[in-house]
């Protein structure tokens, strides 16, 4: 059975190879900064008819600082529990008139433009899968929703609830951000991440006339600065980043404020709790400074816990079936993949294969992202 439907999917996807380009080339072309959330109505739409064409009933859900999000389910699925979630962005870190500096383009295998690999691949795999079993006449494993949100790319803040009460109710999730690197290692691991600012109060003096008078915010944040960097630990994969510092108001004023801008990314789940604690714990030792501490870890990290192991397994035997040899990595960026792993069995990186998120070169391996879509369509059709 398994190599029977292997072939027809493989078989399939091969005749409809030039509507998939297409598909992509469209969702590519419309271009949806996260930062610009009227741009996304225009690539919702086209999801919208193109979900709604494998029979899925789509439910649109506007946003107030975003572009907002849609789901898709079976239009007879009701309000039982149980399914499988695919989870997918439309959102890209791209401004608009990208496109003119980083045309589409179709040669050697390969399919360039902004997003394209960053997930907009993604999106037409999740189509064509569904699209794949729908023609063959073979029905998902579990009902199949789908879940597409517009602010991924700034940290998921309006439609991460959403996205929680969808893992809760379903039995796994399969998420279509790209691979990880050209080789196209699957994502079973991935870094949770936070973002706290760090702001210290002094008090102003002339640095010439009286520099005893004032308290430096900037002397104060130097010392915190290299408390917070003694926080990294490579064995335990935590990294803490002062990425922005501000502060000051004249070169001959002692400052009055400073400010700094920390990104904190870690590996396990039980160091989250201490290092929180740890940064919001920081303490003055210049007198008469203050300092106030905000942010938190949002993206909790996606572990190799037992269930998203067992979802991983039955990657690698459709992958064998398809004659992939799947291999794993972990990822030091999130995903919406860190928040449904927290619900339910989650496998990342089941998207485009190439290379050049967020960067001039984003491209696709055309292929070897058809032999994906292939490998999502027989996970759909397998039993948990």
């Amino acid at each position: 059975m398994v190599d029977d439907l292997t072939s027809a999917v493989t078989d399939y996807l091969q005749r409809v190879r030039d509507d998939h380009i297409d598909l992509l080339h469209r969702l590519v072309e419309r271009e949806s900064p996260s930062l610009v959330p009227e741009s996304q109505a225009d690539i919702l739409r086209l999801l919208t008819d193109e979900f709604e064409s494998v029979d899925l009933r789509v439910e649109r859900f506007p946003g107030k600082n975003s572009g907002g999000h849609l789901v898709a389910r079976p239009a007879d699925l009701g309000a039982a529990t149980g399914g499988q979630l695919l989870v997918g962005h439309c959102d890209t870190v791209w401004p608009l008139g990208t496109l003119d500096r980083m045309p589409i383009t179709v040669r050697e295998g390969r399919m360039t433009g902004p997003g394209v690999y960053d997930m907009k691949a993604g999106l037409a795999q999740m189509i064509f899968a569904l699209r794949a079993l729908r023609e063959l006449g073979v029905d998902p494993a579990m009902p199949p929703l789908v879940f597409v949100n517009s602010d991924e790319e700034i940290g998921s803040r309006e439609s991460k609830q959403h996205l929680f009460e969808l893992a809760h109710d379903v039995d796994r999730a399969l998420v279509l951000e790209p691979s990880l690197g050209p080789s196209g290692l699957l994502k079973t691991g991935r870094k949770g991440v936070g973002r706290f600012t760090v702001t210290v109060k002094g008090r102003a003096a002339h640095a010439g006339l009286d520099p005893d008078g004032g308290a430096s915010a900037i002397l104060e944040l130097s010392y915190l600065i290299q408390q917070l960097f003694a926080l990294n630990n490579p064995k335990r994969g935590i990294t803490v980043n002062v990425g922005m510092i501000d502060g000051g108001v004249r070169p001959n004023v002692v400052a009055p404020q400073s400010s700094a801008t920390v990104d904190v990314r870690v590996l396990h789940l039980d160091d989250v709790p201490a290092l929180e604690e740890a940064i919001h714990g920081l303490r003055p030792g210049t007198p008469g400074v203050e300092i106030e501490v905000e942010g938190r870890i949002g993206r909790m990290p996606l572990e190799p816990n037992d269930r998203n192991r067992t979802l991983w397994k039955l990657a690698r035997e459709c992958g064998t079936a398809l004659g992939l040899e799947l291999e794993e990595g972990t990822a030091g960026g999130g995903s919406d993949g860190n928040h449904t792993s927290l619900h339910t069995a989650t496998l990342d990186g089941l998207g485009a294969v190439g290379d050049g998120a967020h960067a001039d070169h984003e491209y696709i391996d055309i292929e070897a992202t058809l032999k994906r879509t292939g490998l999502l369509a027989l996970i759909l059709a397998s039993p948990a």
